[in-house]
């Protein structure tokens, strides 16, 4: 709960002005709050927006031609809402300097310790960190939390073949190899792929062997060169150099993020 002490009168001589997040993101700006964001960013005020609070700053024309992100949740829908947004959907933040966005809640404590940090130093910001039990800097992006990547296919004619792929994830296999076991040509093949799942057949195999990755690091302890080989990237620095490019994190960073932790305190 925020308990309002000032009206929008308040941004007219504020050094910096947040908006928070808010659920209904259909939500109407009234012309006046959008004049006085415009009124605030004119004469030099910084804004910073939490979560679903950019939707205020694009609603004022703010963000045209601009980098901004929110959560994952609600990007694609700031994208087509405002094509004019420069939407960066895995960032947890974005300093773009008199402007800054961030992504969830939590993304959200992460931009305050940011300017903390930028405004009083990193003693300040790391001091303020321990108070809210929370680390200093986090690493990686929203790509991580992102419960899967495979997009949800549209048609059911390849279904078994994603069924069997998925069954053989640690197998070696080549798009004319799938095209076979499909009976199709490699053309055919392609375009039907795309045509129900919105991507390519490799580019489908590797989101579906990140998401069975992501499971095996949270659910045991298996060594990052075992999981690697089960998910059929092989070598450990495939799957790092996966992680790094999908997920902007280590294997092992995600581990320690994510892991479910079942073993008995001990004593």
């Amino acid at each position: 709960m925020i308990t309002v002490a000032a009206g929008l009168e308040a941004l007219e001589d504020a050094d910096t002005v947040i908006i928070p997040g808010y659920d209904d993101i259909d939500t109407i700006h009234s012309p006046g709050l959008l004049t006085a964001l415009r009124a605030a960013h004119a004469r030099g005020a910084r804004l910073v927006s939490i979560c679903t609070g950019v939707f205020a700053l694009a609603a004022a024309g703010l963000l045209d031609g601009r980098p901004a992100t929110t959560h994952w949740r609600h990007a694609e829908q700031l994208r087509r809402r405002y094509p004019h947004v420069d939407v960066l959907p895995n960032q947890l933040y974005v300093d773009d300097g008199d402007i800054l966005t961030s992504a969830g809640v939590t993304a959200g404590i992460d931009l305050c310790l940011h300017l903390i940090r930028t405004d009083l130093g990193a003693a300040a910001a790391n001091t303020r960190a321990r108070d809210l039990v929370a680390p200093p800097r986090r690493r990686g992006g929203q790509a991580q939390f992102i419960e899967q990547f495979r997009p949800e296919a549209s048609g059911d004619e390849l279904a078994p073949l994603r069924e069997w792929m998925l069954d053989n994830l640690a197998a070696t296999f080549t798009v004319d190899d799938l095209a076979e076991h499909a009976h199709m040509s490699r053309r055919t093949f392609i375009r039907r792929f795309r045509e129900e799942t919105g991507t390519t057949p490799m580019a489908w195999l590797t989101d579906a062997r990140i998401d069975r990755a992501r499971e095996l690091l949270e659910a045991g302890s298996l060594p990052v060169e075992q999981v690697g080989r089960l998910t059929g990237f092989g070598a450990p620095a495939s799957l790092r150099a996966a992680f790094h490019r999908h997920l902007g994190t280590s294997p092992q960073e995600y581990r320690t993020l994510f892991r479910h932790k079942e073993e008995p305190p001990q004593t």
